[in-house]
């Protein structure tokens, strides 16, 4: 009987523990440029997701080569990662040859402003 009584108890406790994992960050985006020239071949984008507030802290990166833009691109970030007190933003640049093409100047926030979805506008390098 007390066998059957400490197995309906803890039958009962361990109904009542759900775990629920929080879903992941999705920052989906395109960067871009508004400059009507081809990019020559071999060309490589750098897409990153940074503290805008401390130079020098990537959070995620992707690196990847390229032929022509708008370049889609998508992060997933464990919900644990994400601090709310870090101003998160999205920076991208293309090279060709170790040579910077294209750079973004702007602040394009995303994360802890609700925004989730980011157009990024590069910028040619003036030489």
């Amino acid at each position: 009987m007390k066998k059957l009584i400490m197995l309906f108890i803890l039958t009962t406790l361990a109904a009542c523990v759900t775990v629920t994992e929080e879903p992941p960050i999705v920052i989906n985006g395109a960067a871009g440029y508004n400059e009507r020239v081809m990019l020559p071949p071999g060309s490589t984008v750098t897409i990153a997701i940074i503290d805008l507030d401390t130079p020098g802290v990537i959070i995620a990166q992707k690196n990847f080569n390229v032929a022509r833009a708008p370049i889609p691109f998508k992060f997933i970030l464990p919900s644990k990662s994400i601090d709310k007190s870090i101003n998160y933003g999205v920076v991208a640049l293309i090279k060709n040859q170790g040579q910077l093409l294209f750079q973004t100047y702007d602040r394009y926030q995303i994360i802890n402003n609700g925004s989730y979805t980011v157009e990024i506008l590069m910028k040619m390098v003036k030489k």
